[in-house]
């Protein structure tokens, strides 16, 4: 019985292939290779990890915006607090 692959090695063979692709100018956008061809380095990542994660690895999502853009509300206003006070 052959012992059944681990999702990140999993996820690592799809990364590699997928990059190996752009790297040939080969990968395509879009659900079954559909689109156009793949330019951008960035946007060949995002489809590598996106079939990763539909071949079931374990890889997390890319934290939201939202949960940045409340961060730095936060030291943002404290800043401005600090300056008020200074001055």
């Amino acid at each position: 019985m052959p012992a059944k692959k681990l999702s990140s090695t999993r996820g690592r063979g799809k990364v590699k292939k997928v990059m190996h692709e752009s790297k040939h100018g080969e990968l395509k956008s879009g659900k079954g290779g559909r689109g156009g061809k793949v330019k951008s380095r960035k946007q060949a990542v995002a489809i590598a990890l996106n079939e990763a994660r539909e071949s079931g690895a374990k890889i997390p999502r890319k934290k939201s915006s939202s949960a940045k853009s409340t961060t730095q509300r936060k030291s943002t206003a404290k800043r401005s607090s600090r300056r008020k006070r200074a001055a």
